[in-house]
C-alpha cells in the first residue's frame, strides 16, 4: 500500500506543475486573443468573418503573420502585392481571395486593366505549368534551355 501511495504522490507532483502551467497559459492564450481581436477591429472598423474563422488560441499568430506581411517596410509595394495575390487567388481559385485582392489592389490605386494584366499573367503561368509538368520535360534540361536563352537575349539587346 505504501508503494502505492509514493507512486500516486510522485504522479501528483509531476502533475500539478503541468496544470498550473496549462492554466496559465490558458490565461495568457486568452488575454493574446483579446488583444489580436482588439486590433483587428482597429484596423478594418470589425472583425471580419475571415477571422473569426481561426481557432481562438490561433488567431494571435495568424494575426501577426498578416500584420507582417501587409506591413509598410515590405519591399514589394501593396498594389503589386495584392496583384500578385489575385492572380493565386483567381489560380486557386477562390472567390472570397479574388474578391478581397481586387477590392484591396483598387484601394491601392490598380486600375481594371492592372487587374485584367495580372489574372492573364497567372493564366499563363498555369497554362505553361500545365504543360511543362505534364509532358515531364526534363527540369535539369529547362533550366538549361532558360539559361541560354536569357543569356542570348541579353548579347542581342547589348547588356
Amino acid at each position: 500500500m505504501k508503494h502505492f501511495i509514493k507512486s500516486v504522490i510522485k504522479r501528483l507532483v509531476f502533475i500539478i506543475p503541468v496544470l498550473l502551467i496549462s492554466i496559465s497559459l490558458s490565461a495568457q492564450d486568452i488575454d493574446a486573443y483579446e488583444n489580436a481581436k482588439k486590433e483587428i477591429e482597429q484596423t478594418f472598423g470589425t472583425f471580419l468573418s475571415m477571422f473569426d474563422a481561426i481557432p481562438a488560441h490561433a488567431l494571435p499568430g495568424a494575426w501577426d503573420n498578416f500584420k507582417q506581411l501587409q506591413s509598410s517596410e515590405n519591399v514589394i509595394p501593396p498594389k503589386y502585392r495584392e496583384l500578385m495575390q489575385l492572380s493565386v487567388a483567381a489560380q486557386i481559385p477562390c472567390v472570397y481571395c479574388v474578391y478581397y485582392h481586387i477590392a484591396v489592389a483598387k484601394a491601392f490605386g490598380a486600375t481594371d486593366e492592372e487587374i485584367k494584366e495580372a489574372v492573364a499573367h497567372g493564366a499563363q503561368t498555369r497554362q505553361w505549368s500545365m504543360v511543362l509538368q505534364g509532358n515531364q520535360i526534363e527540369f535539369e534540361d529547362f533550366k538549361s534551355e532558360v539559361n541560354a536563352a536569357l543569356k542570348y537575349m541579353s548579347e542581342q539587346s547589348g547588356n
